[in-house]
């Protein structure tokens, strides 16, 4: 089988992970078998790294040895194909405590998942639980998207990270193109910036930013 990253497969065009829990499916994904192996397709439609990885990205910072911090993690959709990936931990913040209660159910069954409720924004809150991360991904309708990431990534000791911007959350009336370079260039400032992904047609109005501490 054909891979785009380590621990990532492709499946029809599409991108596929092993999946750590065979028989569970978290938002009814299609499940596949080759060679006595379930895999999970990993739906670009509802998750902003899968359509990332559909519209070329180059570089995946997440590998069986990443611990991860997930910010934004919401109901554990694209978290638990983060968590079949690795090995290790993927610890994942989510502020509503609706969709913390349908995020549980999945890391009860997904064990290497540790759901955590609290506000991206304050890394002081969960800073107790983890001591450190290897990769951020960060999916946070927030206008300060770039300051939360920038906390986080000083907090935990990050080295890479995922940022999905969302433009029409910072403005939702100026051109998206010009705030995505406002946004970078301010990334540019404090990180590796190594690529910026358009996630259309999956996601209007978001890019997929790539980035590595400096």
């Amino acid at each position: 089988m054909r891979t785009y990253f380590p621990g990532v497969f492709e499946f029809h065009g599409r991108p596929a992970t092993k999946n750590s829990v065979p028989g569970l499916t978290v938002y009814g994904e299609r499940t596949f078998k080759q060679g006595g192996v379930e895999y999970r397709a990993w739906d670009p439609f509802r998750s902003k790294v899968a359509a990332g990885i559909v519209q070329g990205l180059r570089r995946f910072p997440v590998t069986q040895d990443s611990t991860v911090l997930y910010l934004g993690a919401s109901t554990g959709t694209t978290a638990s194909h983060i968590a079949d990936i690795t090995r290790r931990l993927v610890y994942c913040v989510e502020f509503s405590p609706r969709m913390l209660r349908e995020l549980v159910p999945v890391a009860e069954r997904k064990t290497n998942m540790v759901p955590i409720l609290a506000d991206a924004r304050q890394p002081q809150e969960y800073r107790h639980l983890l001591s450190k991360a290897d990769v951020i991904i960060q999916d946070v309708a927030q206008p300060n998207q770039t300051e939360i990431l920038t906390k986080n990534m000083e907090t935990f000791g990050a080295k890479a990270a995922l940022l999905s911007i969302k433009a029409r959350s910072i403005n939702s009336v100026r051109d998206p193109q010009k705030i995505f370079k406002e946004e970078v260039n301010t990334l540019r400032g404090k990180f590796n910036v190594l690529e910026v992904v358009d996630l259309r047609p999956f996601e209007e109005d978001h890019v997929l930013v790539n980035l590595t501490a400096k």
